[in-house]
């Protein structure tokens, strides 16, 4: 079995991403330059190409969780961190591209804009979205990841980021990985808490979306807001 040192030089996935237009580039071969070695049973190209199998695409590997991809054979911590790591730079820097030109007027455009990053996730995650006075998103802020309450969510946090960022509105938005967006009691709670601030600061709650699968939940579309 060939390893990557073996390979023709020309044949060697940073050999040819610096030759050829990197869209030309296999998504494995990319994923081989993260992750750089493989083990002495295979290459690291072998080890790519079985990492990606087993997510089916790019979309669904990159929000495997660390200790998701840990259950895969020859990918340890560090293999782990790295591809979570490029991963969320790719995230962040689509984020920075995109952001000005988003504008979130109603909970569909909100579902569709986090529905990839969120619908796959195993563990609830929590997003403030701040918007400008044309409901341009201006900012997004994962504030924590784990079961919704009330003892876990800061007021305090979430509108600090919306002083500071200059925002008019706000809309937060959080996952369901049940799949089924329907609000708990916590959720309603919560919302209701944060909705009390958003009269006190000023700043307006536009809406709380749950996304589940293919589905969401609006309290705005529900006038629970």
């Amino acid at each position: 079995m060939f390893m990557i040192k073996e390979m023709p030089l020309e044949e060697r996935p940073r050999e040819r991403f610096l030759k050829y237009k990197t869209e030309s580039i296999q998504s494995y071969e990319l994923i081989a330059i993260i992750l750089r070695t493989g083990s002495r049973q295979e290459s690291v190209l072998e080890l790519s190409k079985r990492v990606l199998y087993q997510y089916s695409n790019l979309k669904e590997l990159s929000n495997a969780e660390i200790e998701d991809l840990l259950k895969i054979k020859g990918i340890g911590k560090t293999k782990a961190i790295e591809l979570k790591a490029a991963f969320e730079l790719g995230r962040r820097a689509s984020n920075e591209f995109f952001t000005n030109s988003i504008k979130l007027s109603s909970p569909e455009s909100i579902y569709n804009f986090l529905k990839d990053q969120l619908e796959m996730k195993t563990q609830e995650h929590f997003i403030a979205l701040y918007l400008n006075t044309k409901a341009e998103l201006i900012k997004k802020e994962t504030l924590f990841v784990g079961s919704l309450n009330s003892s876990l969510v800061h007021p305090r946090e979430i509108f600090r980021h919306a002083v500071l960022s200059s925002a008019a509105s706000i809309i937060i938005v959080h996952n369901h990985p049940s799949g089924d967006p329907t609000p708990s009691k916590n959720d309603i709670d919560v919302t209701k808490i944060i909705h009390q601030n958003s009269l006190m600061m000023d700043i307006q709650l536009v809406d709380h979306v749950i996304i589940g699968r293919n589905r969401y939940f609006s309290f705005k579309e529900k006038s629970i807001i």
